[in-house]
């Protein structure tokens, strides 16, 4: 069993890591990081890394949407899909920062009346909106943009203004923007929310452009994760894709036939949304929580033979780093444990 852990947002930025750590105890997760063979690769997104390890060709994004749509249960046919997914901008005093749904709750009638408003405003510009859960909106377009977007993950929290497509139709999706902010701020679903003091679904964030793309890798036999896109691609690669267990004890206990031996992927990306709204508290207290719950038994784990090797990777704007464990390496007491702000 070899376990590889893809971990966004792992390191906090280099500047502030060492005071915002500062009193954080994290004994296994240092000890496997110091143990490790490091490597350091170009900087990539977590959805660029995916999409290379199950050897997704890139069109103008990694197109995830026409994926994610399928496991949504929707055939994505031969169309360009985007992925339109409900989002509140928030008016600051110098930017407007855009608030992902994964802070917020919207109901399936709600989802439906907005993705019904959008479908019939934009149809004459040759765009169809569905919805078959309610924060993953999508979008069918007549004739295949030329179009660079990010992810929602990549601008949660950000300003909308330097973030928006980019691309030679990218006019055009501005155009789209502004014109979906207006539509559902007026919407009567929202003066609903307004009035429980619910924060208002202002508008749609396009991202995952493209058609339905060949996934010819299966780098993994079980995939384990709450994100859509890893999900989508383990489905798609015929390998097991399942819901991320609370912690390595319960995949262990999942994992315990031999249909589930082999290579797992473990999705732990609950550090991303702290990140990106720079909550320490929460970041804090979500990494002490990976120490008890992954880092710690699975060291034991490995030192015990159970699983035979472990990989963290960390994609950021910076790099990407990987740290490879094997049990052997555990022995290797002259590779210094340092604290996790060094290698921030």
């Amino acid at each position: 069993m070899h376990c590889t852990l893809l971990i966004p947002h792992l390191f906090w930025p280099r500047e502030n890591a060492e005071a915002i750590l500062r009193g954080l105890e994290l004994p296994a997760l240092t000890k496997l990081l110091a143990r490790a063979r490091a490597e350091r690769f170009p900087a990539i997104t977590p959805e660029g890394w995916l999409c290379g390890a199950f050897e997704v060709e890139r069109q103008h994004d990694w197109p995830l949407a026409a994926l994610t749509l399928e496991l949504d249960g929707v055939d994505p046919g031969e169309a360009y899909w985007l992925r339109a997914d409900p989002v509140h901008i928030k008016v600051e005093r110098d930017r407007l920062s855009v608030v992902d749904s994964a802070l917020f709750d919207i109901t399936d009638e709600e989802a439906r009346a907005f993705v019904e408003a959008l479908d019939r405003h934009f149809a004459a510009d040759g765009l169809s909106f569905v919805s078959p859960r309610a924060k993953h909106w999508y979008v069918k377009v007549a004739r295949a943009p030329d179009l660079l977007t990010r992810s929602i993950r990549e601008v949660a929290g950000a300003d909308v203004r330097p973030n928006l497509p980019a691309g030679a139709d990218a006019l055009r999706w501005h155009r789209v923007f502004n014109e979906s902010q207006m539509l559902l701020h007026a919407h009567p679903a929202n003066a609903a929310r307004e009035e429980r003091g619910e924060p208002v679904v202002n508008s749609i964030w396009p991202w995952g452009g493209g058609t339905r793309a060949a996934v010819r890798g299966r780098p993994f036999d079980h995939v384990w994760s709450n994100d859509a896109s890893a999900s989508a691609l383990a489905v798609a690669a015929g390998a097991h894709a399942a819901p991320l267990p609370s912690s390595a004890e319960a995949l262990f206990a999942q994992a315990a036939s031999d249909a589930h031996s082999g290579s797992h992927l473990l999705v732990l990306d609950t550090l991303s949304s702290a990140m990106a709204y720079q909550d320490m508290a929460a970041w804090r207290e979500r990494l002490a929580a990976f120490e008890a719950r992954w880092f710690a038994p699975l060291m034991a784990a490995l030192g015990r033979g159970r699983i035979s090797a472990t990989a963290i990777v960390v994609p950021g704007e910076e790099a990407c780093c990987r740290f490879d464990t094997a049990r052997a390496d555990l022995y290797k007491l002259w590779r210094t444990v340092k604290p996790l702000a060094a290698y921030a």
